[in-house]
């Protein structure tokens, strides 16, 4: 499967480089796990949900999860 790579937002970039374990973590997921990071980050309409993805994917990425708990997942699919 061909997943494009999207864009990561400023504001989930700096986050993810902020924390080298999730930094780490971050360059060896696979595109489709990018992918699904960023989808669940950027869908959230309000900009506090935003904000409060930014700061639930960095603490499960802190625990090693590599990609989104409990969503539907990406349209990008």
């Amino acid at each position: 499967m061909n997943v494009p790579h999207k864009v990561v937002p400023e504001d989930l970039k700096k986050a993810i480089e902020a924390v080298p374990k999730v930094e780490k973590l971050w360059e060896d997921i696979t595109p489709l796990a990018k992918n699904e990071w960023i989808c669940w980050v950027i869908s959230g309409v309000k900009a506090e949900t935003r904000v409060i993805r930014i700061e639930k994917a960095i603490s499960k990425m802190k625990s090693g999860m590599r990609r989104p708990c409990c969503w539907a997942g990406c349209p990008h699919r």
